[in-house]
């Protein structure tokens, strides 16, 4: 596909996907998702216990899941700055400090 002449007022195409002939467009608001039948019974079933809808449901799974994502590469991170500053402990300093805790 070729660009426009720069002086024309006509907007370009988005790119074409080879695989699906189909344009490709950012998701929109309200995009639909397929599970397999599977995971859509689970989900389902889980949003009916709660007496939830089920698109709610799967939203606030979805937050929480990458919520949980981010503090996970949160601490990663601060593990990784630690060792980086000299502060970690060899393996026989970490088993002392638990058998201190867990003695009664």
């Amino acid at each position: 596909m070729s660009a426009p002449p720069a002086n024309s007022n006509c907007t370009t195409m988005p790119p074409f996907n080879s695989l699906a002939r189909r344009p490709i467009f950012p998701y929109p608001e309200g995009t639909e998702w397929n599970f397999n039948p599977n995971l859509e019974a689970r989900l389902t079933e889980r949003a009916t216990q709660q007496g939830r809808r089920p698109d709610e449901f799967v939203q606030d799974v979805v937050a929480r899941y990458l919520e949980e994502e981010d503090r996970f590469a949160e601490a990663v991170n601060r593990g990784e700055d630690a060792l980086e500053r000299g502060e970690y402990l060899i393996h026989e300093q970490l088993g002392e400090r638990l058998r201190r805790f867990l003695q009664p």
